[in-house]
């Protein structure tokens, strides 16, 4: 089964998941010792979920099970999000000049 991206991308806990895989692969147990309010079951549903998101990948060695980051999953959602960086930009751009009018009107205010 194939979890949605988004939906597994909703949690803030499997987002910080995902970023401590940036960095480097780790350990299912080191994962989890990262979240110490979390319990190793709950852990383990964060992990399943990403996986079956196919956002990480999981290899196996001995006991242990080890996570690191897919990023062929996370290029569909950059694809997504870039349609909506033009309309981002556009909004900062002018929110960026109504702040230096308001800024100038202060200043022309104090003189």
């Amino acid at each position: 089964m194939t979890r949605d991206v988004f939906s597994a991308l909703a949690d803030p806990t499997r987002r910080q998941v995902l970023d401590l895989l940036t960095r480097r692969e780790r350990a299912a147990g080191e994962l989890g010792r990262a979240f110490p309010w979390i319990s190793q079951p709950g852990m383990s549903r964060h992990l399943r979920v990403l996986r079956e998101a196919g956002l990480v990948r999981v290899r196996h060695e001995r006991q242990h099970r080890y996570y690191s980051l897919r990023s062929e999953r996370l290029a569909e959602v950059d694809a997504w999000i870039s349609k909506y960086r033009g309309f981002w930009e556009t909004e900062l751009d002018s929110l960026e000049a109504y702040l230096e009018t308001a800024k100038r009107g202060r200043s022309e205010k104090r003189s």
